[in-house]
């Protein structure tokens, strides 16, 4: 029995010592960041395939592709800042998205890395931080 004990013990220790080694170094941020990435391109969200959500900016303008790309909700940018900007709901086309023409969405990039954009985004009370893929 207690030779199986430190078998155990054994194995389990290379175990940790393999995962350990194949750890990878995490890249770190851009510094400083490089916000206008977000001005113009194609982007996904972190983990939702494209098919269920897109966006495209092109021209200050934002749209957001849903449903395989059957409906979508267009907005227009106003950049504060490179890092900072506000967009307005100015057309969608599924009338039961709680969405509605004029929202703001205040939006900061508050961490990029190579493609990544990490985004803060405040709308009506709320706040939550949304990760970009630029594809193009």
């Amino acid at each position: 029995m207690n030779v199986l004990k430190a078998s155990l013990a054994g194995i389990l220790l290379l175990m940790a010592t393999q995962a350990k080694s194949q750890k990878t170094e995490q890249k770190k941020p851009d510094n400083p960041t490089k916000c206008t990435n977000i001005k113009e391109g194609k982007f996904l969200r972190a983990n939702y395939p494209e098919s269920i959500w897109h966006m495209t900016i092109k021209d200050n303008v934002q749209t957001e592709y849903f449903n395989n790309g059957k409906d979508f909700i267009k907005s227009t940018l106003v950049f504060i800042d490179d890092c900072n900007y506000k967009a307005i709901v100015m057309e969608k086309s599924d009338k039961r998205d709680p969405t509605q023409i004029g929202d703001v969405f205040n939006n900061k990039v508050v961490a990029t890395q190579d493609n990544l954009l990490k985004l803060n985004i405040k709308v009506e009370g709320s706040q939550f931080d949304v990760v970009y893929r630029k594809v193009k």
